[in-house]
């Protein structure tokens, strides 16, 4: 399908209710902590406050975000969004080894960046941990022009990019449509962009003087695609001027940097053929299902329009109209609409073959700022859930450097006169504790799958903990609930708390699996 006719048809045949609910993640998206009240939604978007209610009542079913009291708050589960377009790439799974290893050689942070129509858009980060380090995320959007990979990309833009890349300027001189960077100086000079762009292509690497902020220098290098020859991506080595002025970042690191984009580009010529992985099963009938018990507070077209997106994937980056039907179980006609309101937000583009594929502008559904949640963020609210079940103080807890230590990450308190407490931070012997006995795996408790210790640390104490895994099914964290022995025995927490636990901790891991699939989760 042409590309213009695509434009009008999306235009014509647009969900409404979905891109309101995509305007809706686009707003807490560019919120402080991926969080806005509800009144601040209404106000932001413009809609009617009903709306908003049943909007956010629908995300938070699909558990793209949370509601708590009168506030919203993105949730990891919807970073399943950005992780279908990653997927579909291919290049973080390829590249993303070479980018961490440069970062570990040189000691600087390393990125990977694909262009964004007029901007650039963060894949992966590589950051070194020091007082002065980057604040940009995986899926950050940055203008081209204040960046070191915009001129690599520029090189291959067409006359109607270098005209609406004009017209953005014109019409955001002081790019506050990029939150990720600064706005620009009022009064700075200008850059000759499109001279930039022709020696970036004519030099094959590009250079950031401080474009951004002062003090910030990068030095980039385009890593192309073996079959198109054209920029797959750009890697960028990045530091600050007190460490090296962008003269010295050029001498001294492009070489190093070239070396492992040539590598990276012998990485993609000999990768296989992806091998296309299951689509996600029965959400045409989960969404009706929704719809049947919610009634007139889920909005079907949001739901079934966002569920759209996860059709794709690795082995699914272009599908027909057809493949999308069947891969979502929704109906052509359903699935075609969500297509073209896609492409209308710009998040799918029509592909050769009456295919789609995804932009990189999925990622700009709530990517950014969940691409920095932690372990005990994601944990928080499921163990506040379970406090309130069992009524019984519950807590999340990691395992020390040395291994004789527990460390609590997280904790929810029950209200009652008499409860186990202690403070995020506390440290207590790992032996002693039911926490520190599943990280520890011991024999027995890799055989039962929990631990209960009874009143083995202080007199009155019983507590019952579960391990909570990572994507490769590594004990990372426990969680536990502790309580006085006079109100439950020991029978009674293994037939009554044991079950709740298993439940939060799948809940929990759910969202770790999610979140942690091209982003590092921290578990503290």
């Amino acid at each position: 399908m042409p590309a213009h006719t695509t434009h009008d048809a999306a235009r014509d045949e647009a969900v409404a209710p979905l891109l309101r609910g995509i305007a809706v993640l686009g707003r807490l998206t560019g919120a402080d902590g991926g969080t806005l009240s509800l009144s601040a939604l209404e106000r932001t978007t413009g809609l009617a406050r009903s709306t908003v209610d049943r909007l956010t009542a629908t995300l938070a079913r699909m558990g793209y975000v949370r509601l708590d009291g009168r506030d919203v708050a993105l949730a990891p589960r919807l970073m399943e969004l950005g992780n279908a377009y990653l997927a579909a790439l291919r290049l973080p799974a390829l590249l993303s080894a070479r980018a961490d290893g440069l970062a570990d050689e040189l000691d600087e942070s390393v990125s990977l960046a694909v262009g964004d129509r007029d901007g650039i858009r963060f894949i992966h980060q590589a950051t070194r941990r020091r007082a002065m380090s980057l604040s940009f995320r995986i899926g950050d959007l940055l203008p081209a022009e204040r960046t070191a990979p915009g001129p690599l990309f520029a090189a291959e833009w067409t006359a109607s990019d270098w005209h609406r890349w004009r017209e953005r300027r014109a019409a955001d001189p002081g790019d506050h449509s990029f939150p990720a960077v600064p706005p620009r100086e009022p009064g700075a000079p200008g850059e000759d962009f499109a001279r930039r762009a022709a020696k970036a292509a004519a030099d094959g690497w590009a250079l950031d003087d401080q474009l951004i902020e002062p003090g910030l220098v990068a030095v980039s290098v385009p890593v192309r695609d073996p079959g198109t020859g054209r920029v797959a991506c750009v890697a960028s080595v990045v530091s600050h001027t007190s460490r090296h002025t962008a003269p010295d970042l050029r001498a001294a690191l492009l070489p190093r940097l070239r070396a492992a984009v040539a590598a990276m580009e012998d990485d993609l010529r000999a990768a296989p053929a992806p091998e296309p992985g299951p689509p996600p099963a029965g959400l045409a009938l989960w969404t009706g299902a929704s719809k049947q018990e919610l009634g007139r507070e889920f909005v079907e077209s949001l739901a079934r329009g966002l569920t759209v997106l996860t059709a794709f994937g690795e082995g699914r980056s272009a599908l027909t109209l057809t493949q999308v039907a069947q891969a979502t179980g929704l109906a052509r006609a359903t699935a075609r609409r969500a297509l073209l309101t896609h492409a209308r937000a710009g998040l799918v583009a029509p592909a050769t073959g009456h295919t789609f594929t995804l932009t990189p502008r999925v990622l700009s559904l709530g990517f950014p700022p969940l691409s920095r949640t932690s372990l005990p963020e994601i944990a928080q609210p499921h163990l506040t859930a379970l406090a309130e079940r069992v009524h019984e103080s519950a807590s999340l807890a990691v395992l020390s450097d040395s291994g004789e230590e527990i460390q609590y990450t997280a904790r929810a308190s029950a209200a009652r006169v008499l409860s186990a407490r202690v403070t995020v931070g506390t440290r207590l012997p790992a032996r002693a504790t039911a926490l520190g006995r599943v990280l520890l795996a011991l024999p027995e408790v890799r055989a039962r799958g929990y631990a209960l210790v009874d009143e083995e640390l202080e007199a009155g104490l019983r507590a019952i903990a579960v391990p909570v895994r990572d994507r490769t099914g590594r004990v990372v964290a426990a969680l536990n609930v502790a309580l006085h022995a006079a109100r439950r025995t020991a029978d009674d927490c293994v037939a009554q708390i044991l079950p709740e636990l298993r439940h939060t901790a799948d809940l929990v891991e759910t969202e770790l699996r999610v979140a942690g699939r091209f982003c590092r989760v921290a578990v503290v």
